[in-house]
């Protein structure tokens, strides 16, 4: 994915707003809907890149589709037709949710795993990896990997942690060829 430097303002611009209004919560679960919709229907940002619908029927798709979601987040996107960045929508979406994910202290962990991880297994890892990284607890996205024999693999931002068997395995052999 590309870095869009506008959606970043945008995204910024946003999140200053939900600051000031006390909104920071209530927009990112906005913002999380909309991006779920933007990537399951890809037909949606098909219709907003069409240049046979005009702004005005464009903004009144949007207002129709996106009828609970805060005013605030409607004139963002209402804002990104008039400017004709309707592709920058789910990036927009994902910088506001980084940033409201950073005010917090936290961060996204993809944990890959042989077995679906407990909501118990979960806290452990996010109060042992969470000081790593410099935050105060982790998100946790659980990857269930079949291929995996035992152990698991934590990736957070760029950083990676590789607790898996045969990651162990790969060692010992390393070590004992040595």
């Amino acid at each position: 994915m590309s870095k869009s430097t506008a959606a970043a303002r945008y995204a910024q611009a946003l999140f200053e707003l939900a600051v000031k209004n006390g909104q920071t919560d209530q927009i990112e679960e906005d913002l999380r809907t909309v991006r779920e919709v933007f990537v399951k229907t890809p037909e949606l940002s098909q219709i907003l890149k069409s240049p046979k619908w005009s702004k005005a029927q464009k903004k009144q798709l949007i207002s129709t589709s996106f009828s609970g979601i805060s005013q605030h987040v409607l004139n963002t996107m209402y804002i990104l037709v008039d400017r004709r960045r309707n592709n920058e929508m789910v990036e927009l979406a994902d910088e506001y949710i980084n940033r409201a994910l950073e005010a917090r202290g936290t961060a996204v962990a993809h944990v890959s795993s042989a077995t679906k991880l407990s909501d118990a297994d979960k806290e452990a890892i996010s109060a042992s990896f969470a000081p790593k990284v410099g935050k105060q607890r982790l998100d946790i996205h659980n990857h269930v990997d079949s291929a995996l024999l035992g152990g698991i693999r934590i990736r957070i931002g760029n950083r990676i942690f590789d607790g898996t068997l045969r990651n162990k395995l790969n060692r010992l052999e390393r070590e004992l060829k040595r």
